[in-house]
């Protein structure tokens, strides 16, 4: 066998990984991909090759490169190479590669980018990190203004809206669970007190 052929033999088994590392169903991921959920199961199992039109949505859909849905060869270059989503003065980065979950990105604000504060509600759980600029922050009737440092945490269908304030972008970092899953903090331990 060839080295293209072992390539494609061990494409399935990776594939079944991704989506059960990602608890993807593979209704859902047929939803994503808009590949069928026999022709799914076949190539997880190995009882199919993939091709390329299929292998290209499946990586979109976990999150990964090609190269890595197929196991290419290191190039050398630890990088990885997210691409950005520009779209009304607000560059959104995804920091997470996995398909549904909490979603991390890394967000950017430029300033009057979301024009005048429209509030508006969907299914969710956001929590916000504030890395620099300062974020105005509508959450319900509160009226909030985040600086560096701060978090806020939010079922998202309480109505919100959030946009940059001054002259300066704002730059945070997003976590965010469709299903509503909430971020779980951890506590410091209580300090024993010393008499």
């Amino acid at each position: 066998m060839d080295d293209i052929g072992q390539a494609l033999d061990a494409v399935g088994p990776r594939l079944r990984a991704l989506r059960r590392d990602r608890e993807t169903t593979l209704s859902a991921l047929s939803e994503a991909t808009g590949i069928s959920v026999s022709t799914l199961s076949r190539l997880e199992s190995g009882a199919r090759r993939p091709t390329l039109e299929q292998l290209l949505p499946l990586a979109r859909a976990h999150g990964v490169t090609l190269d890595e849905l197929v196991d290419a060869p290191a190039t050398g270059d630890p990088r990885i190479h997210l691409r950005p989503t520009i779209r009304n003065g607000m560059t959104m980065l995804p920091l997470t590669r996995r398909a549904g979950g909490l979603q991390a990105y890394k967000l950017v604000l430029a300033p009057g980018a979301r024009g005048e504060p429209e509030l508006k509600t969907h299914e969710g759980y956001e929590w916000l990190y504030i890395l620099n600029g300062r974020l105005r922050l509508l959450l319900g009737e509160h009226d909030v203004i985040m600086e560096p440092g701060e978090a806020a945490e939010f079922d998202t269908r309480v109505p919100h809206w959030f946009g940059a304030v001054g002259d300066e972008p704002v730059e945070f970092l997003s976590l965010f669970g469709t299903q509503g899953e909430r971020m779980h903090l951890r506590a410091r331990p209580k300090r024993k007190e010393t008499s």
